[in-house]
Protein backbone atom coordinates (compact mmCIF):
# COMPACT_ATOMS: atom_id res chain seq x y z
CA UNK A 1 0.00 0.00 0.00
CA UNK A 2 1.25 3.60 -0.55
CA UNK A 3 2.35 5.90 2.27
CA UNK A 4 -0.35 8.65 2.59
CA UNK A 5 0.94 11.91 1.75
CA UNK A 6 1.87 14.38 4.28
CA UNK A 7 -1.15 17.49 3.26
CA UNK A 8 -3.76 14.15 4.21
CA UNK A 9 -2.82 14.13 7.40
CA UNK A 10 -5.64 15.72 8.36
CA UNK A 11 -8.66 15.33 10.16
CA UNK A 12 -11.36 13.73 7.39
CA UNK A 13 -14.45 16.16 7.37
CA UNK A 14 -17.43 13.80 5.87
CA UNK A 15 -19.78 15.96 4.55
CA UNK A 16 -23.35 17.35 5.84
CA UNK A 17 -25.25 15.10 3.15
CA UNK A 18 -23.17 12.06 3.14
CA UNK A 19 -25.02 9.07 4.56
CA UNK A 20 -23.57 6.15 6.65
CA UNK A 21 -22.31 3.23 4.55
CA UNK A 22 -25.32 0.64 3.78
CA UNK A 23 -25.29 -2.34 2.17
CA UNK A 24 -22.90 -4.32 0.09
CA UNK A 25 -21.12 -3.68 -3.07
CA UNK A 26 -21.30 -7.13 -5.70
CA UNK A 27 -17.99 -8.45 -6.56
CA UNK A 28 -16.65 -6.38 -9.22
CA UNK A 29 -12.24 -6.28 -9.34
CA UNK A 30 -10.70 -3.29 -7.88
CA UNK A 31 -7.59 -1.75 -9.05
CA UNK A 32 -4.83 -3.10 -7.85
CA UNK A 33 -2.13 -1.32 -5.65
CA UNK A 34 -5.12 1.50 -3.76
CA UNK A 35 -3.44 4.08 -1.64
CA UNK A 36 -4.32 4.42 2.07
CA UNK A 37 -7.67 6.40 2.43
CA UNK A 38 -8.34 9.48 2.02
CA UNK A 39 -7.60 9.34 -1.28
CA UNK A 40 -7.05 12.95 -3.05
CA UNK A 41 -9.15 13.54 -6.09
CA UNK A 42 -6.47 13.84 -8.10
CA UNK A 43 -5.45 9.97 -7.55
CA UNK A 44 -9.32 8.93 -7.51
CA UNK A 45 -9.28 10.23 -11.03
CA UNK A 46 -5.92 8.63 -12.06
CA UNK A 47 -6.99 5.61 -10.72
CA UNK A 48 -10.28 5.16 -12.98
CA UNK A 49 -8.92 7.22 -15.70
CA UNK A 50 -12.00 10.01 -15.74
CA UNK A 51 -12.13 13.03 -15.35
CA UNK A 52 -12.43 15.48 -12.34
CA UNK A 53 -16.08 16.74 -13.68
CA UNK A 54 -16.81 13.15 -14.23
CA UNK A 55 -16.77 12.44 -10.40
CA UNK A 56 -18.38 15.56 -9.57
CA UNK A 57 -21.23 14.53 -12.06
CA UNK A 58 -21.29 11.02 -9.90
CA UNK A 59 -21.41 12.85 -6.75
CA UNK A 60 -24.48 15.17 -8.22
CA UNK A 61 -26.50 11.90 -8.61
CA UNK A 62 -25.56 10.88 -5.32
CA UNK A 63 -23.53 7.92 -6.95
CA UNK A 64 -20.22 8.35 -4.88
CA UNK A 65 -19.63 10.98 -2.11
CA UNK A 66 -16.66 12.98 -1.26
CA UNK A 67 -15.46 13.91 1.66
CA UNK A 68 -12.82 16.98 2.66
CA UNK A 69 -9.79 17.87 4.14
CA UNK A 70 -9.93 21.77 4.67
CA UNK A 71 -10.77 22.47 0.68
CA UNK A 72 -9.26 19.38 -0.76
CA UNK A 73 -12.18 16.99 -1.86
CA UNK A 74 -10.97 12.96 -0.80
CA UNK A 75 -12.37 9.65 -1.08
CA UNK A 76 -13.08 6.50 0.76
CA UNK A 77 -12.28 3.20 0.07
CA UNK A 78 -15.77 2.54 0.01
CA UNK A 79 -16.26 4.87 -2.46
CA UNK A 80 -13.67 3.11 -4.55
CA UNK A 81 -15.69 0.05 -4.46
CA UNK A 82 -18.85 1.95 -5.87
CA UNK A 83 -16.73 3.95 -8.34
CA UNK A 84 -15.35 0.38 -9.64
CA UNK A 85 -18.96 -0.65 -9.95
CA UNK A 86 -20.35 2.80 -12.21
CA UNK A 87 -17.30 2.03 -14.45
CA UNK A 88 -18.77 -1.54 -14.77
CA UNK A 89 -22.05 -0.69 -15.84
CA UNK A 90 -21.08 2.19 -17.34
CA UNK A 91 -18.50 0.22 -19.65
CA UNK A 92 -21.72 -2.26 -20.62
CA UNK A 93 -23.46 1.27 -21.63
CA UNK A 94 -26.25 1.59 -18.24
CA UNK A 95 -27.50 4.65 -18.35
CA UNK A 96 -27.12 6.85 -15.58
CA UNK A 97 -30.62 6.35 -14.04
CA UNK A 98 -30.75 2.78 -14.16
CA UNK A 99 -27.37 3.01 -12.13
CA UNK A 100 -28.76 4.95 -9.79
CA UNK A 101 -31.96 2.70 -9.15
CA UNK A 102 -29.42 -0.37 -8.81
CA UNK A 103 -27.51 1.29 -6.34
CA UNK A 104 -30.64 2.54 -3.95
CA UNK A 105 -31.34 -1.38 -4.37
CA UNK A 106 -27.53 -2.27 -2.80
CA UNK A 107 -27.93 -0.16 -0.30
CA UNK A 108 -30.67 -2.13 0.92
CA UNK A 109 -29.01 -5.82 0.64
CA UNK A 110 -27.78 -7.66 3.56
CA UNK A 111 -24.83 -9.53 2.13
CA UNK A 112 -22.47 -9.51 -0.91
CA UNK A 113 -23.89 -12.50 -2.08
CA UNK A 114 -27.49 -10.98 -2.76
CA UNK A 115 -25.66 -8.28 -3.89
CA UNK A 116 -24.22 -10.49 -6.57
CA UNK A 117 -27.91 -11.55 -7.56
CA UNK A 118 -28.54 -8.33 -7.48
CA UNK A 119 -25.75 -7.43 -10.36
CA UNK A 120 -26.18 -10.20 -12.09
CA UNK A 121 -29.83 -9.84 -12.77
CA UNK A 122 -29.31 -6.58 -13.87
CA UNK A 123 -26.38 -7.60 -16.41
CA UNK A 124 -28.78 -9.97 -17.87
CA UNK A 125 -31.69 -6.91 -18.50
CA UNK A 126 -28.22 -5.38 -20.18
CA UNK A 127 -27.45 -7.76 -22.19
CA UNK A 128 -30.83 -8.61 -23.65
CA UNK A 129 -31.27 -5.03 -24.22
CA UNK A 130 -27.84 -5.14 -26.37
CA UNK A 131 -29.63 -8.19 -27.96
CA UNK A 132 -32.95 -6.54 -28.86
CA UNK A 133 -30.21 -3.31 -30.33
CA UNK A 134 -28.39 -5.88 -31.96
CA UNK A 135 -31.58 -7.42 -34.13
CA UNK A 136 -32.73 -3.97 -35.09
CA UNK A 137 -29.46 -2.84 -36.22
CA UNK A 138 -28.98 -6.27 -38.54
CA UNK A 139 -32.65 -5.26 -39.75
CA UNK A 140 -31.21 -2.16 -40.64
CA UNK A 141 -28.18 -3.02 -42.02
CA UNK A 142 -30.13 -5.72 -44.39
CA UNK A 143 -32.11 -3.18 -45.49
CA UNK A 144 -29.28 -0.59 -46.68
CA UNK A 145 -27.43 -3.37 -48.27
CA UNK A 146 -30.74 -4.02 -50.84
CA UNK A 147 -30.88 -0.72 -51.17
CA UNK A 148 -27.02 0.32 -52.15
CA UNK A 149 -26.36 -2.19 -55.69
CA UNK A 150 -22.76 -3.76 -56.01
CA UNK A 151 -21.33 -3.30 -59.08
CA UNK A 152 -19.30 -6.26 -61.36
CA UNK A 153 -16.49 -5.97 -58.78
CA UNK A 154 -17.55 -6.57 -55.63
CA UNK A 155 -17.69 -2.80 -55.07
CA UNK A 156 -20.36 -0.29 -54.13
CA UNK A 157 -22.14 2.42 -56.20
CA UNK A 158 -19.25 4.75 -54.28
CA UNK A 159 -16.30 2.23 -55.16
CA UNK A 160 -16.26 0.94 -51.45
CA UNK A 161 -15.18 -2.84 -51.06
CA UNK A 162 -17.60 -5.58 -50.17
CA UNK A 163 -17.73 -6.90 -47.04
CA UNK A 164 -16.85 -10.01 -47.56
CA UNK A 165 -13.78 -9.36 -48.65
CA UNK A 166 -12.78 -8.39 -45.11
CA UNK A 167 -9.83 -10.01 -44.08
CA UNK A 168 -8.98 -9.62 -39.95
CA UNK A 169 -6.41 -11.55 -38.20
CA UNK A 170 -6.41 -13.60 -34.90
CA UNK A 171 -6.06 -10.59 -32.59
CA UNK A 172 -8.69 -8.18 -34.57
CA UNK A 173 -11.58 -11.23 -34.68
CA UNK A 174 -11.16 -11.86 -30.36
CA UNK A 175 -11.21 -8.07 -30.12
CA UNK A 176 -14.14 -7.42 -32.10
CA UNK A 177 -15.93 -10.38 -30.37
CA UNK A 178 -15.50 -8.72 -27.28
CA UNK A 179 -16.96 -5.68 -28.68
CA UNK A 180 -19.72 -7.17 -29.71
CA UNK A 181 -20.10 -8.09 -26.43
CA UNK A 182 -20.11 -4.82 -24.87
CA UNK A 183 -16.52 -4.50 -23.54
CA UNK A 184 -15.38 -0.74 -23.55
CA UNK A 185 -11.62 -0.12 -23.99
CA UNK A 186 -10.70 0.03 -20.96
CA UNK A 187 -11.82 -3.69 -20.69
CA UNK A 188 -10.56 -4.37 -24.00
CA UNK A 189 -7.20 -3.52 -22.67
CA UNK A 190 -7.44 -5.78 -19.67
CA UNK A 191 -8.98 -8.87 -21.20
CA UNK A 192 -6.60 -8.58 -24.34
CA UNK A 193 -3.58 -7.66 -21.80
CA UNK A 194 -2.62 -4.25 -23.81
CA UNK A 195 -2.14 -0.94 -23.71
CA UNK A 196 -4.72 1.37 -23.96
CA UNK A 197 -3.20 3.17 -26.83
CA UNK A 198 -2.70 -0.44 -28.48
CA UNK A 199 -6.31 -1.07 -28.26
CA UNK A 200 -6.88 2.38 -29.62
CA UNK A 201 -5.08 1.64 -32.72
CA UNK A 202 -6.71 -1.96 -32.73
CA UNK A 203 -10.25 -0.81 -32.56
CA UNK A 204 -9.44 2.27 -34.90
CA UNK A 205 -7.98 -0.58 -37.68
CA UNK A 206 -11.68 -2.83 -37.15
CA UNK A 207 -13.70 0.12 -38.03
CA UNK A 208 -11.47 0.72 -41.15
CA UNK A 209 -11.98 -2.72 -42.17
CA UNK A 210 -15.28 -2.48 -42.34
CA UNK A 211 -15.63 1.16 -44.11
CA UNK A 212 -17.53 2.18 -40.75
CA UNK A 213 -17.69 5.41 -38.97
CA UNK A 214 -17.47 4.05 -35.11
CA UNK A 215 -17.52 0.88 -32.86
CA UNK A 216 -20.89 -0.07 -33.37
CA UNK A 217 -21.29 0.34 -36.77
CA UNK A 218 -18.30 -2.22 -37.52
CA UNK A 219 -20.08 -3.95 -34.76
CA UNK A 220 -23.59 -4.22 -36.83
CA UNK A 221 -21.87 -5.18 -40.01
CA UNK A 222 -19.87 -8.06 -38.44
CA UNK A 223 -23.09 -9.48 -37.19
CA UNK A 224 -24.94 -8.89 -40.63
CA UNK A 225 -22.38 -10.92 -42.25
CA UNK A 226 -21.81 -13.55 -39.29
CA UNK A 227 -18.35 -12.83 -37.95
CA UNK A 228 -19.72 -12.34 -34.94
CA UNK A 229 -22.77 -13.34 -33.62
CA UNK A 230 -25.18 -11.57 -31.35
Amino acid sequence: MADRPKHLDQRVRQPSTRRAATGHMPTVPLPPDLPNEPIAIADMANIFGVTHRTLHFYEEKSLIAASRIGLMRVYMHSDVERMALINACREVGMPVAVIQELMEELNETPSRAEADIIFRHALEVRKRELTANLSIIRRQMQQITMLLPETEDGADEHGRESEEAIQLSDIERRCLALMAEGYAPTRLARVLDMKSDEIAFLEHGIIQKFSARNRFQAIAKAVLLGIVHA
